[in-house]
């Protein structure tokens, strides 16, 4: 798998996670909502670069 595909499908996998866990957790908190969204796209961020990046 090259690495553009790789990203894309990290990509698209933690907007799947993020619109997910909103509508069945977060739906009435918003700043709930902010604060757990950033820290999945957070978490994503610092997995893509301990993973994949570094190859």
């Amino acid at each position: 798998m090259s690495r553009t595909s790789t990203g894309l499908l990290v990509a698209l996998l933690m907007i799947a996670i993020i619109v997910g866990v909103d509508v069945a957790f977060l739906r009435d908190k918003p700043w709930v909502r902010l604060a757990t969204n950033i820290g999945i796209v957070a978490a994503f961020g610092i997995g893509y670069w301990l993973l994949l990046a570094r190859n």
